[in-house]
């Protein structure tokens, strides 16, 4: 019980200092009526560029669609495939994402893509020719498949 006097006594002091704290802010919070006016102004004076910066993110929305995206040529150049890769995405030339478009339209009609590992790619007859292994990544899968482009 001693302890909880104690405890209390020093609670006491500390309230006492508080409110003298509090009455040296008020003395400032006059001259803050005052800086209120200024405040209000200064909030005008952002809104208007945020209005400014509207706009500005509206101009670029607008060259966006307005240059075409020009595909890179090395993409679009069309590939031979060889044999082995001719039989699941044809003979005919190809773009380089054509032929990886094709490769998985495959995979996904055979369903040879693993299904506890997704990323994983299960080889049929057809693939193992091209992967040279049972399975393979798809991320593997681009570059095993582009050594079979001439």
């Amino acid at each position: 019980m001693a302890t909880a006097k104690k405890a209390a006594a020093k609670k006491a002091p500390a309230k006492k200092a508080a409110p003298a704290k509090k009455a040296a802010p008020a003395k400032k919070a006059a001259p803050a009526k005052k800086a209120a006016p200024a405040k209000k102004a200064a909030p005008a004076k952002k809104a208007a560029p945020a209005k400014k910066a509207a706009p500005a993110k509206k101009a670029p929305a607008k060259k966006a669609p307005a240059k075409k995206r020009t595909p890179n040529a090395a993409f679009m150049k069309a590939l031979t495939p060889s044999a082995a890769l001719a039989a699941i995405v044809g003979a005919n030339p190809l773009p380089r994402t054509e032929v990886t478009k094709k490769v998985w339209d495959y995979i996904k009609k055979n369903k040879l893509q693993d299904s506890v590992n997704k990323r994983m790619i299960n080889a049929d007859a057809k693939l193992k020719e091209i992967f040279k292994k049972a399975q393979a990544s798809m991320f593997e899968m681009t570059k095993l498949v582009n050594d079979h482009l001439k």
